[in-house]
């Protein structure tokens, strides 16, 4: 049985204090937690489970802070959340018998494409624009599409899914930012569901961790309501092209 001493704890439960911050604002809260989870010796499939668990929580609040805040209602997210749900429970339990190494070899492009999108497309601001897809066609599509990539990778969710309500939903970032999270907790959920099924989360270091993300999250969203675009778009950026580099140094 792995266990976790008082120092490790406070490594794992500061890092996860900082994803939680990160991932409220712009996604890739698991940039920071995995690797930290995976160093400390805890093996993979279960470092994951883990990583799900507390992920939960930093999702879970910054979708009631910026709920709470009026930059979304909850309420009309329920069946979006519940096929985020489902795509991640999928995704999940097919975890072991899909070809993850080739999607992680193209994971790097896409990151840096996000990046790039968010860095130097002009007027991307907190003003929404015109659809390209109806909210309908979205919902049945994109969302479980992404909720699956999070039941079976993860790495990136929150920045996928803030480039689809931006670029496809016409979003402004600071109401894109609030229409993810409740997205990334339900599939959150649905990884756990999945990974219980294969793998054994360290529930009491998941719950530990957890209660860091909550006040981590709380500070994030908080910031980015109060702030906007303006720091939501270099955060973004940042996160999404150490998460890329990262897997980039992984392949060497």
């Amino acid at each position: 049985m792995f266990e976790v001493s008082f120092d490790l704890l406070m490594i794992l439960v500061g890092a996860a204090f900082v994803a939680g911050f990160v991932d409220s604002i712009a996604g890739g809260g698991g940039l920071i937690t995995i690797p930290v989870l995976l160093l400390s010796g805890i093996p993979p499939v279960q470092a994951l489970a883990t990583n799900k668990v507390q992920g939960l929580f930093g999702a879970g609040t910054a979708a009631l802070n910026y709920a709470r805040a009026g930059h979304v209602d909850l309420r009309k997210q329920i069946g979006a959340a519940g096929l985020s749900f489902l795509g991640a429970v999928c995704g999940a339990l097919l975890a072991s018998s899909l070809p993850i190494d080739v999607i992680r070899l193209g994971l790097p492009v896409l990151l840096i494409a996000v990046a790039l999108f968010f860095a130097f497309r002009p007027g991307l601001n907190d003003i929404d624009r015109s659809a390209r897809i109806t909210p309908l066609i979205f919902t049945a599509t994109f969302v479980p599409f992404i909720g699956f990539y999070d039941g079976l990778l993860g790495p990136g969710t929150g920045a996928f899914f803030m480039l689809g309500f931006v670029s496809l939903a016409g979003y402004g970032i600071l109401k894109a930012t609030a229409h993810t999270k409740l997205l990334n907790f339900a599939s959150n959920i649905g990884g756990v569901v999945g990974f219980v099924l294969v793998a054994k989360p360290l529930w009491m270091l998941g719950l530990a961790m957890g209660v860091a993300q909550i006040a981590g999250a709380y500070v994030g969203s908080t910031l980015a309501t109060k702030v906007g675009a303006k720091l939501i778009k270099p955060v973004l950026v940042i996160a999404s092209t150490a998460l890329a580099l990262k897997l980039i140094s992984e392949w060497f």
